[in-house]
């Protein structure tokens, strides 16, 4: 698998109460499907989403319990922190930042556009 170019959208994300639910529904509309990835340490519910006849998974479907729901989209970035730094330059603000979320893990952080709109930026980790 070749990694996308830095901003790339590059991963989406529906976080759901229900990922079973969601399964089936994406699932059926789109003819994807669906690998666990994990549980994760912390537990998670997290599952990887790949189109039919694709290669690699191209996004996943989250629990939230008891959070609300979304759908968000993310965009490959060289550097994490700077990215931040220069949205909030231009006006956006900065939801929350894992620079150092574990071996394996990407850096990312959640990001809002100056009209409020949320959206995520990631690094892959090191090969």
């Amino acid at each position: 698998m070749t990694t996308p170019a830095p901003g790339t959208l590059a991963w989406f994300e529906v976080g759901t109460s229900d990922p079973g639910g969601a399964q089936k529904f994406y699932g059926s509309l789109f003819d994807w499907t669906f690998d666990a990835d994990g549980p994760a340490a912390s537990g998670l519910d997290y599952r990887n989403i790949t189109a039919s006849g694709a290669s690699a998974p191209m996004g996943g479907i989250a629990n939230t319990g008891d959070s609300p729901g979304h759908a968000v989209f993310y965009i490959l970035v060289a550097d994490v922190a700077a990215t931040c730094a220069d949205a909030e330059q231009l006006g956006g603000s900065v939801v929350s930042q894992h620079l150092d979320p574990g071996p394996g893990a990407p850096a990312f952080a959640y990001l809002c556009d100056p009209s409020g709109n949320k959206f995520g930026v990631f690094t892959p980790p090191a090969a």
